[in-house]
């Protein structure tokens, strides 16, 4: 929750309005305490439910990671490093997340404690494997492990967006230029055919038609037009949108497959990494739920069960269908050899990498296909509307 926060650090410098996250007005009140304020007062912020079109700024948490992992791999203790990266922070938000840091270590907290106060900047995920270190006496290493983690499934991620650009681009051009010859050439291109219209095929007459319609209610279909791509923009940031399109793409064969796996490959490399860090099996299974969707969760609370019961890992997650082929026999092998951690990262590797090859052969053959269909649409319209023109050339020979 965000809060307002009148304060004075000195009397030169006079009132200052500070705007943050915290979980309610006490601990709004000590972030700014922290920072070296006095506070005046604390209030809800105001805030419109407009949708954020360009995102919002968000804590640096892979930065902070790396930064805080320097700082503690020169020697320097935990609250000093804190401090460190508080003093030459000049954000305001996360100036707050920091002070408030910085403050619960001077009270004597734990540093998993003091990451737990502010769920919407750590997640659950960086708390536990804080805190499973704290038991080990190994935060450097579990450090690493997360920005390593994290870096890895940036990746992926990123291989999938640059994947995308092209075709997106060019529907988007495609789109453009049908807008174009739909809403300005075809309106112009009525006017000359409105005296022989009867002599024109079916499919140019309504072509022509909606040039005129086009110019008689440009303004307002231009309007309905943007008001339906606003719309379509708030419906895609909204989460069951996300679930409609991931149930839709499931029902496509080869590509829901791969959405499958693309899930279980996020899946074992959370895992893995919490096991690796010394979370027991079953508390980094549930951690995990939300990196799958609504079908998957069910199968994986399933399979925690079993596991709870006494079941191995391996033949839990394959009775519900949490497996690959090549995962269940890498998953009987961390069985025996007790590396189940380690395991599910290399199962996780393999999956990334079967992925990228994947995506990259579905690129080269979905690409050309799409500018096929914009240039069968594109030139069926040009053709649509040069077509009286042929045959009156033809008519004069």
């Amino acid at each position: 929750m965000r809060f307002q926060v009148k304060a004075v650090k000195s009397v030169r410098s006079g009132v200052v309005s500070l705007l943050l996250d915290a979980r309610d007005a006490r601990d709004a009140d000590e972030q700014v305490q922290a920072q070296g304020y006095r506070v005046l007062g604390v209030q809800a912020a105001r805030t419109l439910p407009l949708p954020r079109f360009f995102g919002s700024a968000r804590f640096p948490l892979v930065l902070f990671t790396q930064e805080l992992l320097a700082l503690l791999r020169s020697g320097i203790s935990l609250l000093e490093a804190i401090e460190t990266l508080t003093e030459k922070e000049a954000r305001g938000a996360t100036a707050s997340v920091l002070g408030g840091l910085t403050q619960r270590l001077k009270e004597g907290q734990s540093f998993s404690s003091s990451l737990q106060a502010f769920p919407d900047t750590f997640p659950d995920l960086y708390v536990a494997t804080v805190r499973a270190s704290e038991r080990s006496g190994n935060l450097l290493e579990a450090l690493g492990r997360y920005v390593a983690y994290q870096t890895q499934l940036d990746g992926v991620k990123k291989h999938l967006v640059s994947a995308s650009i092209y075709p997106a681009i060019l529907i988007v051009v495609g789109g453009l230029v049908c807008l174009f010859l739909l809403g300005y050439v075809v309106p112009r291109f009525s006017h000359i055919y409105e005296d022989i219209g009867g002599d024109l095929p079916w499919l140019t007459r309504l072509l022509m038609a909606w040039g005129a319609f086009v110019e008689k209610r440009g303004v307002l279909l231009l309007g309905l037009l943007a008001a339906v791509v606003v719309g379509i923009v708030m419906w895609l940031r909204q989460p069951f949108a996300k679930r409609w399109i991931s149930r839709q793409l499931a029902r496509i064969p080869a590509v829901g497959e791969r959405a499958r796996v693309y899930q279980l490959t996020r899946f074992y490399r959370t895992v893995g990494m919490l096991l690796a860090g010394g979370t027991p099996v079953t508390q980094a299974l549930s951690m995990v739920t939300g990196l799958l969707d609504q079908q998957l969760q069910q199968r994986l609370e399933q399979a925690t069960r079993n596991i709870r019961e006494g079941q191995p890992i391996s033949v839990s997650l394959d009775a519900q269908a949490l497996t690959t082929p090549v995962a269940v026999r890498m998953l009987r092998v961390g069985e025996r050899t007790g590396q189940m951690g380690e395991m599910m990262e290399r199962i996780a590797a393999f999956h990334e990498e079967e992925l990228a090859r994947w995506v990259e052969r579905f690129t080269r053959i979905f690409e050309p296909l799409l500018m096929a269909l914009i240039g069968l649409v594109i030139g069926g319209i040009v053709v649509l509307m040069y077509f009286p023109i042929f045959e009156l050339a033809g008519s004069m020979h």
